[in-house]
């Protein structure tokens, strides 16, 4: 009887002594703890995730450049969440069965590349949940991809291969921490390295810059960034700023001079106005003076803004004083403001008065009305992005893969590790 059982036990291990019989039986061990053991939960926990994440960034995602940037953020971190959580106790929860196993002849590097599919098979799954919750949210994806003939397919490669290293990461400290409760107190810590020292986000002082490259969050928003065209988005928080200071007031002096030039500057679109408006046949500077204050279009005027604080009436008070002494000085054909504001400009006696001065007060708000206020936005929207330009975030194929080739480096290093670590398993003293 005893002679049966040896051969049965000789027979089952030159079964499955090889490395590739070993990865299928792990393989389906870790099947079945995914149904039994509860394991699925970091599914819907996934989705849940998602959703949270997609409520806050879904107005601006895409949208414009800090927006895209605080979005390209937080999927970073649902990928580093949802890989850190699949398998920080994976390994030390059943460190003892390793530690007897691999005394009976099981291969740490089968273990672990079982693991390693079992978790791809995860992240697989995590990341499509991920970006359906996304897309059931409300978050428009571009159509075009750069890689791939779609957009969502390439962020979707690229949050897979971040949800995947992060998930390699906690494998290896998985090996590390002898209990359930060390490594989860470990993670913490390695969530923060992670997010704090992306890069992107946060002002790090120069000296730690270089703990950016240890951390797989700085290729991945550095991807994701890019893969959004971040680049060419308006940065719209200065503009947005600009909207809600309408109110504000905006004091100072303006000469007679300045006045003038302006009055003069048919590029802009208000004095251009003005300056077409008929006043009929002038042969004098009284006739010009009562023409204006008489003029129902010229009054209707009085009100718009010429500059910060100053206004179309404020002009025709302003040249009362001339209006008096020179109130029979003949004026050559005149019919248009244009044409008596041209004249004035090239008077002596109104050019010796150039300098005078005198106080102005204007709204925010009166100002963008004067200059045009979507005129305004575009211009800082425009310039602002140019300023927060960044070549890391560029939309070419060479950046991407490059940042792919990165993370995939960290997952087969972190899988190195993992194994490395687990091979002196039979030293534990516990």
């Amino acid at each position: 009887m005893a002679d049966v059982n040896e051969k049965k036990v000789r027979s089952f291990r030159a079964r499955h002594r090889g490395r590739d019989a070993q990865v299928f039986i792990y393989l389906g061990k870790l099947l079945r703890m995914f149904v039994y053991q509860s394991d699925w939960k970091v599914l819907p926990m996934a989705a849940l995730i998602a959703g949270l994440v997609g409520m806050v960034i879904r107005k601006r995602m895409f949208i414009n450049m800090e927006g895209t940037l605080m979005g390209a953020f937080a999927l970073v971190c649902v990928c580093i969440w949802n890989g850190c959580f699949n398998s920080i106790q994976v390994i030390c929860r059943e460190r003892d069965v390793i530690k007897r196993e691999h005394r009976s002849g099981m291969h740490i590097s089968s273990y672990i590349f079982s693991h390693m599919v079992y978790q791809m098979m995860l992240c697989i799954a995590q990341t499509a949940i991920t970006l359906y919750a996304l897309r059931l949210i409300g978050i428009s994806f571009p159509s075009k991809g750069l890689i791939t003939p779609w957009m969502i397919m390439d962020l979707g490669i690229s949050m897979l291969l971040i949800t995947y290293a992060s998930d390699m990461l906690s494998l290896w400290v998985s090996t590390l921490a002898k209990t359930t409760t060390t490594a989860m107190t470990i993670m913490p810590f390695v969530l923060i390295f992670q997010l704090v020292f992306s890069g992107g986000m946060l002002n790090l002082p120069a000296w730690t810059q270089p703990l950016t490259y240890f951390t797989i969050s700085n290729p991945g928003l550095k991807v994701l960034a890019a893969q959004s065209d971040i680049n060419n988005l308006p940065f719209v928080t200065i503009s947005d700023m600009i909207g809600r200071m309408r109110d504000n007031e905006i004091s100072g002096e303006i000469t007679l001079g300045q006045v003038l030039d302006l009055l003069s500057d048919e590029e802009n679109p208000t004095v251009a106005n003005i300056r077409e408006i008929e006043l009929g046949s002038i042969r004098t500077v009284g006739e010009l003076r009562d023409a204006l204050y008489s003029s129902q279009t010229v009054q209707a005027h009085r009100d718009d803004a010429l500059t910060e604080g100053f206004t179309v009436g404020d002009a025709l008070d302003l040249l009362e004083p001339f209006w008096e002494q020179n109130a029979d000085t003949p004026i050559p054909g005149s019919t248009t403001v244009g044409a008596v504001v041209d004249w004035l400009a090239a008077n002596p006696d109104v050019q010796a008065h150039r300098e005078d001065k005198f106080s102005f007060s204007v709204t925010v708000g009166q100002l963008l009305d004067f200059v045009g206020e979507e005129n305004v936005r575009t211009f800082v929207e425009e310039k602002a992005a140019a300023t927060s330009y960044k070549p890391e975030y560029e939309l070419t194929t060479k950046n991407v893969t490059a940042y792919w080739l990165h993370i995939g480096a960290f997952i087969l290093g972190f899988a190195l590790l993992a194994t490395i670590t687990l091979e002196f398993i039979d030293k534990d003293k516990r």
